[in-house]
């Protein structure tokens, strides 16, 4: 127990500062609000959703594809400068959004320059910090960071809502862009860094275990496996496509969710009250599946997180829903959120920390694209169709697939000899 505490002791001001990152950094800023700048935009430009939905797809795919650059950025220059300009030039781009135009190429053009940065401001990066500060709480540790996606979906929907009533929703992107320049930022450049070598957890840099075979050895190289030797590995494969199903199947949910509550009679004030319901259960999902993560075997942890999205797409089919389902709907695509959760524990767990940035980058990838294209294939068929109901009874099928995928992952290799282990398996 006094090796938790003294992880939480060490670690809590990159922790404080990785959770406000992953807040207000790239992934929630985009898509915790586009669903609320879809009808205004439709009304003023007579874009189709499907259209707009694309927009995100852009930036999604974008960032997605730069993920294996920036986090060899991360680990070779250091995951501080990475995520600290990342996150301000982010917070600029997206408060320049005021500016855009009123062609659709223009319109693609912002989200697609927002891709490029974007993704230096999300998990890929600030994991990273959080992963070398923490071991033995690592999966509370990671819950509690990306808990930040639960307080952006707790405050973001409302802001939101409220500034495009108050100020239009040109000049809502500058609001928002507040968050990451004067929130995030600061503590980020007070608090965020990499533990020094005596500073890390034990089992992370292994000091006794150089000491005593390497005389001379650099006590601060990390063990785990490099990029080539993780993707020749089964676990590589099936933590990168359970990921992208799942990611597939969430994203369009989440972006479209506000149209859909809408599209069931109810107010836009009423949908943003629901996001942030999912906001909450977000929150309590993260810090439950950390806790468990810490305590047993990740893939049984997965089977009923990753399922409860299936009841929650059945929920939301039809015209009509009762308010208390919507709510029921909410808390599980809430608690299911934290796919981005499952991606830094198992590539910390099953690769090691010697190449982190680039074998989660190259994870990510999947999960990044997915979720990038979902919006805009949940947006395409509500125009084909005129509804969700067969884009979620798809979702359904993707959910439960993903749930059962990581029960191949087999057990986690030796912290002392992980390259050993996992390759020889």
């Amino acid at each position: 127990m006094e090796t938790h505490r003294s992880e939480f002791r060490l670690g809590w001001k990159t922790l404080l500062a990785a959770t406000l990152g992953v807040a207000c950094g790239g992934s929630p800023l985009a898509f915790n609000t586009i669903g609320f700048f879809m009808g205004p935009i439709h009304q003023e430009f007579g874009w189709s959703f499907g259209q707009i939905s694309l927009a995100v797809t852009i930036m999604g795919a974008t960032a997605a594809l730069l993920a294996p650059l920036y986090g060899w950025l991360a680990d070779r220059y250091g995951v501080r400068p990475v995520a600290l300009v990342s996150l301000a030039i982010y917070g600029l781009i997206f408060a320049s959004f005021a500016l855009k135009p009123g062609s659709l190429a223009g319109f693609y053009a912002f989200w697609f320059v927002l891709g490029l940065i974007a993704i230096g401001s999300t998990p890929v990066t600030w994991t990273r910090g959080v992963n070398l500060w923490f071991f033995r709480s690592r999966g509370l540790a990671l819950g509690l960071t990306l808990a930040g996606t639960s307080l952006a979906a707790i405050v973001l929907p409302t802001l939101t809502v409220w500034s495009i009533g108050e100020f239009g929703w040109r000049l809502t992107f500058p609001v928002l862009a507040l968050l990451p320049l004067l929130v995030a930022l600061p503590v980020g450049i007070a608090f965020f860094r990499e533990p020094k070598p005596e500073e890390m957890p034990p089992e992370i840099a292994q000091i006794r275990a150089f000491r005593s075979a390497h005389a001379g050895a650099d006590y601060s190289r990390l063990p785990g496996l490099t990029l080539a030797e993780a993707m020749r590995t089964r676990q590589f494969w099936l933590i990168f496509g359970t990921i992208g199903l799942f990611a597939l199947a969430y994203g369009g949910v989440h972006v479209h969710l506000a149209q859909m509550v809408q599209g069931k009679g109810y107010t836009a004030a009423q949908a943003a009250g629901l996001v942030g319901i999912l906001g909450l259960a977000t929150l309590a999902g993260r810090i439950i599946a950390g806790w468990l993560l810490d305590r047993v075997w990740a893939p049984l942890v997965c089977l009923p997180f990753l399922s409860l999205p299936a009841f929650a797409a059945w929920v939301l089919m039809g015209d009509a829903t009762a308010w208390g389902l919507l709510v029921v709907s909410a808390l599980c695509l809430g608690l299911a959120s934290g796919a981005d959760d499952l991606i830094a524990y198992l590539a910390a767990r099953y690769f090691g920390m010697r190449h982190y940035g680039k074998i989660y980058g190259s994870i990510y990838l999947s999960f990044g694209v997915c979720a990038a294209a979902s919006p805009a294939i949940f947006g395409a068929a509500r125009d084909a169709f005129g509804q969700y109901d067969e884009i979620l009874l798809v979702a359904m099928g993707l959910y439960l697939t993903a749930a059962i995928m990581p029960l191949a992952l087999g057990r986690y290799p030796d912290q002392d000899d992980g390259r050993a282990s996992i390759l020889a398996r």
